[in-house]
């Protein structure tokens, strides 16, 4: 029987989990992720075995509920839980340095607790980065269910809709090329990065050398500016990370009247140092279903 632990994961405020949830939810993968009464679902694989992470708002607390195939890795747990929800950033840091920005400043006092969703899994967020390359959030999510269908590794005790692991970077490595439901472009690309992931070439994660790691996703085949700024974004958890390329920053800088070519967005987020991630994501949130 698998080990069911609550806790309680304590935050600096003011902390937007709704938030959180609502975008870990528009990137849902089936078999890996649900959202179950307000609360976000997911499998993560660990140090002695596989676990599910259900996490929700509490009251000046995020409740966490495990359910682990060790006990022992409940410390993991934690972790990977916090890095998900941004858990340890400083919000008062972040306002103070943004909120005189002309246009960042009235969106961050709008909603000072926006965080950067994290990962459980590093190499798993540059997985769906590939992805996500120019189609729709929804469209990446079907490709990413097909994959874990196809080679993800199906749970010990699976609860609800999580029933599967997201897939190793040597199960892609080893995958059948036909088999893979995307453009040959783009199946290449996937296939390099694992086997670069798998073979070590590529590292990821918040502790490597941020300006190495993206140096070498950029050698790789079909691995633009984009793919890197978002893996450094989410999986390297880099506070000042851009995406100037984005189409949906494109799309909120010209709904609020401006150039949202990628040579604009970089000059106004020069004055976002260092939280131009924290920036963007303010700016994704003006625009439904980002």
């Amino acid at each position: 029987m698998p080990a069911v632990i609550d806790v309680e994961l304590a935050y600096r405020a003011p902390m937007d989990a709704e938030g959180v949830i609502a975008y870990l939810a528009r990137r849902a993968i089936r078999g890996i992720e649900e959202i179950v009464d307000g609360a976000y679902r997911r499998s993560v694989r660990l140090a002695r075995g596989a676990g599910i992470l259900e996490l929700a708002p509490g009251a000046g607390r995020v409740r966490a509920r495990f359910q682990l195939d060790e006990a022992a890795d409940e410390p993991l747990a934690v972790e990977r839980s916090r890095a998900l929800f941004d858990l340890d950033a400083d919000p008062q840091a972040i306002l103070d340095a943004l909120h005189p920005d002309p246009l960042i400043g009235p969106l961050i006092r709008a909603n000072p607790g926006r965080r950067v969703p994290g990962h459980v899994d590093p190499d798993e967020i540059a997985f769906r980065a590939v992805l996500g390359q120019q189609v729709s959030l929804g469209g990446a999510a079907t490709l990413a269910g097909r994959l874990v269908a196809d080679y993800g590794e199906p749970l010990r005790s699976p609860l609800g809709a999580v029933t599967h692991l997201f897939p190793t970077a040597r199960a892609l490595a080893r995958a059948d090329p036909e088999r893979l439901p995307m453009p040959a472009s783009r199946r290449r690309a996937l296939i390099g990065l694992a086997e670069a992931l798998d073979e070590g070439t590529v590292a990821l994660g918040p502790t490597v050398d941020r300006t190495e790691a993206r140096r070498r996703l950029l050698e790789l085949p079909g691995i633009g500016p984009w793919t890197a700024d978002y893996v450094a974004l989410r999986a390297l958890r880099d506070p000042d990370a851009f995406l100037p390329s984005d189409l949906g920053l494109r799309r909120a800088l010209e709904r609020l009247g401006l150039d949202g070519s990628p040579a604009n967005a970089a000059k106004l987020a020069a004055n976002w140092r260092p939280y131009r991630a924290y920036a963007l994501m303010h700016l994704w949130a003006t625009l439904a279903g980002q």
